[in-house]
């Protein structure tokens, strides 16, 4: 009896964990792309390697004082997407219980202390690859209906992906 309960509960578990993989799988496939601007920092962490800090000038700076000043919550802001793909601050989500327009798009955000946070606040990269990360402006997003975020790359100020080059030998 006790076999079938951890053969049952490990089936529960793995359907749990495949479920979250099939749903960011399709984030990454369909999601709308949104890019948000930096001000990046560039710190290094012995236990974590090379990482670049991120956050976001247009958004964060534009919040009004209410959702920065506890107790704030977690909820959703709308940004606005230029013919560039580039999000700016519009409103917070239900501040007057108008719908998107056309060209809007809803993002999720945590408050943490008095931050605000958009999906991650670092992008990894491996150890001597700080340079070619070091031109980003841009935060590349793919962001579900609902506001979910996946960080999926940086951009420099042209809006060119940025990638690891091969290290010289």
């Amino acid at each position: 009896m006790r076999r079938w309960v951890i053969a049952i509960a490990a089936l529960c578990v793995l359907a749990v964990v495949n479920t979250g993989i099939w749903q960011r799988e399709r984030q990454l496939q369909t999601g709308k792309v949104v890019l948000l601007e930096l001000v990046p920092v560039d710190p290094r962490s012995l236990m974590q390697g090379d990482y670049m800090r991120l956050s976001y000038r247009a958004i964060g700076d534009a919040f009004p004082d209410r959702v920065k000043s506890p107790p704030g919550e977690d909820g959703r802001i709308v940004v606005a997407v230029d013919e560039r793909g580039i999000g700016r601050f519009v409103r917070l989500a239900g501040d007057d219980g108008a719908p998107l327009a056309a060209g809007e798009v809803p993002l999720r955000y945590r408050v943490r202390g008095s931050d605000i946070k958009f999906a991650t606040n670092a992008y990894f990269f491996e150890e001597g690859h700080g340079a070619d990360f070091s031109t980003a402006r841009y935060g590349e997003f793919r962001v579900a209906a609902d506001g979910e975020m996946i960080l999926t790359g940086l951009r420099d100020k042209d809006l060119h992906a940025l990638v690891q080059k091969p290290l010289p030998r």
